[in-house]
């Protein structure tokens, strides 16, 4: 791997960690937002029997778990980078009695799994942040059987998800940040159409389709969007950790206002809209 692929992989690996505690003090919040997705994905998939299922970027452990429990003699290989988030995925294996899963520390461009072992791969929310999304693409159908299936989801436009965009707003206002280079990765790098598609295509996938899914980030109160947002959303928790306490404070009333202007009955639920794309091999 290049060396600059190289960083971007390792300054990833420190960030996941280091938000790793905020993940497992809001999994139930942040696994709730994400539900539709991983419905749809599942429902592209159709994992069943003893499919052996890849899930990759898998953070704190879904899809994998859900479809886990779907298979009969199946198993589910749960991989992430960061070795923190893998932690609260075998948590959440342990508490819901989930034996036929294991989790491997790894990067998604240099998989370490010989070729045709899985019957169905699903990625939630990862391309966007692989440093070399064709070479993941390339990894992914690579390791998949042929007629093996592949789902995966990205977020589309900021405009369509304000549920980042609202506290992101409110940082990006107050903080003299630096513009993200064209291409670098990021929340909304894959909002373009057919952008997963086409790499999908070009990494020798076929039966291609591709479904938009909407859904609600149902925190009910400002308190509890801010504790989201600003201990799970990664662009936010690390910009406001260069803030001092002041600026801090500052962002937060903004969001505040912004939050108990928009729902002044009190009943917070922020809109989501994200892409599911589903290939074969």
């Amino acid at each position: 791997m290049e060396t600059q692929l190289e960083q971007i992989r390792d300054l990833q690996k420190k960030t996941w960690n280091q938000s790793s505690p905020g993940w497992r003090k809001w999994d139930e919040l942040t696994m709730d937002f994400l539900k539709p997705v991983g419905d749809e994905i599942i429902q592209k998939l159709k994992p069943q029997g003893d499919n052996y299922v890849l899930d990759i970027a898998a953070g704190t452990g879904e899809p994998g778990l859900t479809i886990a429990t779907m298979l009969n003699n199946g198993k589910v290989v749960i991989t992430d980078l960061a070795e923190g988030m893998l932690e609260v995925a075998r948590e959440n294996a342990v508490k819901r009695g989930i034996k036929n899963v294991e989790t491997i520390v790894c990067d998604v461009s240099e998989l370490p799994f010989q070729d045709n072992m899985f019957d169905v791969i699903s990625c939630r929310m990862g391309f966007m942040f692989f440093p070399d999304m064709l070479m993941a693409a390339k990894e992914m159908i690579r390791v998949l059987k042929p007629g093996g299936r592949i789902a995966a989801s990205v977020w589309n436009g900021p405009d369509k998800n304000l549920w980042f965009t609202t506290a992101m707003s409110s940082v990006n206002r107050n903080m003299a940040l630096p513009p993200p280079s064209p291409g670098t990765p990021g929340m909304f790098r894959c909002a373009e159409e057919n952008l997963i598609a086409d790499l999908f295509s070009k990494a020798g996938f076929k039966d291609i389709s591709q479904k938009n899914i909407e859904g609600k980030l149902n925190c009910g109160t400002a308190d509890v969007y801010w504790g989201f947002a600003s201990e799970v959303v990664g662009p936010v928790v690390n910009s406001l950790s260069m803030a001092d306490d002041p600026l801090r404070q500052k962002i937060k009333s903004e969001v505040y206002k912004t939050i108990n202007d928009t729902y002044p009955d009190g009943k917070v639920a922020i809109g989501f809209s994200a892409n599911v794309i589903y290939g074969e091999k």
